[in-house]
């Protein structure tokens, strides 16, 4: 038999996940409105936040932090193996690694 609180915690878990898919199509038009006005504060704040909101969602759908970081770091070396544009124009994919792999 299901709990009242368990289903509240459901309902609200979700809720949240949603204002979340919300809060991270906000900040991509913030980014956007940034970027067409070369605001680099507006730049900045914009994938500080999406960055914050990707991470808690991950976290909403029981992804730990942790397990984000190692498959992002798996991508960057795919896409570097793969010899990715970014990565041969300007070396950011393994800039990004060696970052990752400091924190």
């Amino acid at each position: 038999m299901n709990r009242p609180e368990k289903g509240i915690h459901i309902a609200k878990n979700i809720k949240v996940v949603d204002w979340l898919k919300t809060e991270i199509l906000d900040q991509i038009a913030s980014l956007f409105r940034g970027l067409h006005y070369a605001n680099q504060q507006m730049i900045i704040d914009s994938l500080s936040s999406i960055l914050v909101s990707v991470y808690v969602l991950a976290r909403r759908m029981g992804i730990p932090y942790r397990e984000v970081d190692q498959v992002v770091t798996q991508k960057l070396r795919e896409h570097m193996k793969e010899g990715h544009q970014l990565e041969e124009w300007y070396g950011d994919l393994s800039a990004m690694e060696k970052y990752i792999n400091k924190r």
